[in-house]
C-alpha cells in the first residue's frame, strides 16, 4: 500500500517485515523506482513510488513489488521521476503491460519497453518546483474543504500532464 498510495516512498511507514539471516533481499537506494506487480484491474497495475530521500536505515523491496534502478543516476532527478511515472502518458504505457483475467500482473518484458522522456536537468527542476507546490497544497488541504481538494488535485494533474507531455521518441 505504501507504493500504491504514495508517489514518494514513505520511509516512516509502520509496516515492518523481519528479514531472515540467510535471506537475500534487494536494499533500496535513493532514486529507486518501485512498482506494484499486480492488481484487480490493469489501470491499477504498475503504480509507482520513488525513493526521493536517502534512507537512514536499510529498506528492502518486498515480493509484492518490483524495482527499477537506473544505470545512469544522472538522467532523472528522483523528485521529477515520482511525478513523471504517475503522469497520464506514462501510466497509459504501464497499464498496457498488465495481463490477466481476474487478477492482472505486469509483464516485465512489456514493462521494459516503456519509453520515458528525459528532459534536461534544469527543466526537470522547474517542473518539480511547480508540481511539488501543487502537491503540497493538495495535501495541506486534507484537513477540510473536500471540494477545494478535488479542484486542486485536478489542477495538479492537468499541469503535471501538460508539463510532462513530451513529443514521442522516434524508434
Amino acid at each position: 500500500m505504501n507504493v500504491y498510495s504514495n508517489i514518494a516512498v514513505d520511509q516512516d511507514a509502520d509496516e515492518y517485515v523481519r528479514i531472515g539471516e540467510n535471506e537475500r533481499q534487494n536494499i533500496l537506494q535513493y532514486g529507486d523506482a518501485l512498482f506494484t506487480g499486480s492488481s484487480e484491474t490493469p489501470d491499477e497495475c504498475g503504480m509507482s513510488s520513488v525513493v526521493t530521500k536517502q534512507p537512514s536505515e536499510n529498506l528492502y523491496l518486498n515480493s509484492f513489488c518490483f524495482g527499477f534502478r537506473l544505470n545512469d543516476t544522472g538522467l532523472f532527478q528522483p523528485d521529477f521521476l515520482k511525478h513523471l511515472l504517475r503522469s497520464k502518458p506514462i501510466r497509459a504505457q504501464i497499464s498496457k503491460t498488465a495481463n490477466g483475467v481476474t487478477r492482472f500482473n505486469v509483464s516485465k518484458a512489456l514493462f521494459a519497453k516503456v519509453v520515458l522522456p528525459i528532459p534536461p536537468m534544469d527543466v526537470q527542476e522547474k517542473i518539480v518546483a511547480i508540481l511539488d507546490r501543487f502537491e503540497a497544497l493538495v495535501n495541506d488541504l486534507t484537513t477540510g474543504l473536500p471540494a477545494e481538494i478535488a479542484a486542486e488535485k485536478e489542477r495538479y494533474e492537468y499541469y503535471r500532464d501538460r508539463l510532462l507531455a513530451f513529443k514521442p521518441l522516434q524508434a
